[in-house]
């Protein structure tokens, strides 16, 4: 993805969390007229959705981060089929006294015309960006996206961090992904030791 963003700028860049999303950025960009590039994500094609009654009519705008579960201790940002393994997270997290903002992003380019992430950020004081590109990808752009065009450093209370996938291509076989991208049990780790930082004893160690 990293590779992506810095090869074709000047066109969009969309990032849809499922085949709804997607359908509403083809109908925006249709609209539009502009050339851009829509990943895709694969598990999305195995997930079942409600047909919206409009599906050839709605859009979906681009640059515009949506806030999908709104939560007081920690943002985590992120797009795509990583995003659906942050939703999970978010619901075991919450189990364990952690309330997240969940925060999609929809696309890298534009990337939060809007400042939801800053203003997410202004509210929890800490944040995660989680993505399955490798160390310095697409992760490492939201993170410098949004300290380039926001005062996010005002409301931090912890260092940013980002969470992405192991340096190299995902290995073969049937758990490859499971071990060379992050899952559902890293994001749960990651996010619960940055809560746990200020207030050890009230978070303690999950293992």
């Amino acid at each position: 993805m990293g590779a992506i963003i810095h090869s074709i700028r000047g066109m969009h860049v969309c990032v849809p969390r499922n085949m709804t999303e997607a359908a509403g950025m083809y109908n925006t960009l249709m609209a539009a007229g502009e050339p851009a590039l829509v990943v895709e994500c694969l598990n999305g094609y195995r997930s079942k959705e409600t047909l919206p009654t409009n599906l050839g009519e709605f859009r979906v705008p681009l640059g515009v981060p949506e806030v999908l579960r709104e939560g007081d201790d920690l943002t985590i940002v992120s797009y795509g089929s990583t995003l659906n393994l942050c939703a999970v997270a978010a619901e075991r997290l919450a189990d364990l006294g952690v309330e997240v903002e969940l925060v999609d992003v929809r696309t890298l380019l534009p990337f939060d015309r809007t400042g939801a992430i800053a203003a997410s950020v202004a509210k929890t004081h800490r944040v995660l960006f989680v993505d399955e590109d490798v160390p310095g990808g697409a992760s490492a752009y939201m993170l410098e996206r949004t300290l380039s065009n926001s005062d996010l450093w005002v409301h931090l209370d912890a260092a940013p961090q980002t969470l992405s996938a192991a340096p190299h291509l995902p290995a073969y076989g049937t758990d490859g992904d499971y071990f060379s991208k992050p899952s559902v049990e890293d994001i749960v780790e990651r996010a619960h030791a940055m809560v746990a930082e200020d207030d050890p004893a009230h978070y303690p160690d999950l293992v």
